[in-house]
């Protein structure tokens, strides 16, 4: 398969001013989309629409400011000594999807605390929202023509000629690699539906979901990067930075993984006057005997 991707990553113009991007499109189907799936999990364990609506602000701000600063920090840092302001031009692109991840974190950290809430609860019922945020934000790179995969042997593979800037003719076929972890992103989704059924929906083991999110995303991401184009190290050095990037949150899942089975503690999503549950243990504490 030989194909050529030339799309003006422009939907809809006037006069040059006013623009409306595919990228900008499908954010906004990511924003809608993860706000309807953590709605569906709250709703489903008895938490009120208020309580759903109480992540868009943090996450929001969490990932737009949590992406663009990786993207400062781990991909441009360079740039910020030479163009101060520039780290708050958003519109010109460059979001890393590792800083989303920390950002989100801290949203929801944020979000936990103000909820009354297990911290890993609302990781566990945000893990939809992320696979579906890692699906479309691909596709809209995709869209853009940017995180571009390596170049292929040339039986197969896609052209960018916006990103190359050579001609049609001429750009090499790469590794439609968007694409890659945008299927990795659906396949992700598909587990995550598959464990929450296994292990009885609102029965399963707390911090369940977020320990298989970030395990299997973070190692396909690993896998993925073999096929992107080199960023930011040398060609001498094996890995990429996305690569090692990932191994934090490969790691952190199989972590939550392993004390999620271990403990066994049922997903609950306290009512609004309740304490923060305790996550030090599964059983319920024993009564104390009264002294005679």
């Amino acid at each position: 398969m030989r194909l050529t991707w030339d799309v003006d990553p422009v939907l809809w113009s006037i006069g040059g001013v006013l623009e409306l991007r595919y990228y900008g499109l499908i954010f906004s189907l990511m924003l809608a989309g993860g706000y309807l799936l953590f709605r569906w999990q709250i709703k489903r364990a008895g938490g009120s629409d208020e309580d759903a609506l109480g992540i868009i602000f943090p996450g929001v701000i969490g990932t737009v400011a949590g992406a663009r600063l990786g993207h400062v920090l781990f991909y441009d840092f360079h740039r910020l000594w030479a163009e101060p302001l520039w780290v708050f031009k958003v519109w010109e692109g460059g979001l890393a999807s590792h800083g989303a991840a920390v950002g989100l974190i801290v949203a929801l950290w944020y979000y936990a605390r103000r909820r009354r809430q297990s911290l890993f609860e609302c990781f566990d019922r945000f893990s939809f929202s992320a696979a579906l945020g890692a699906t479309l934000v691909r596709i809209g790179n995709f869209f853009n023509s940017e995180i571009v995969g390596r170049v292929t042997d040339g039986t197969w593979g896609v052209r960018f000629p916006r990103y190359d800037l050579l001609p049609l003719n001429q750009a090499p076929l790469r590794h439609p690699s968007q694409l890659y972890e945008a299927g990795l992103g659906l396949a992700v989704m598909a587990l995550l539906l598959w464990i929450d059924r296994r292990f009885g929906g609102e029965r399963r083991p707390r911090g369940l979901l977020a320990g298989v999110f970030l395990a299997a995303y973070f190692t396909g991401r690993f896998l993925v990067e073999f096929f992107k184009e080199y960023q930011v190290l040398t060609d001498s050095f094996p890995l990429t930075m996305g690569q090692l990037l990932s191994f934090p949150g490969a790691a952190a899942g199989y972590v939550v993984l392993w004390v999620s089975l271990k403990k066994g503690r049922s997903a609950h999503w306290a009512a609004p006057d309740a304490k923060i549950p305790d996550q030090s243990s599964t059983k319920t504490a024993k009564k104390k005997r009264p002294k005679r």
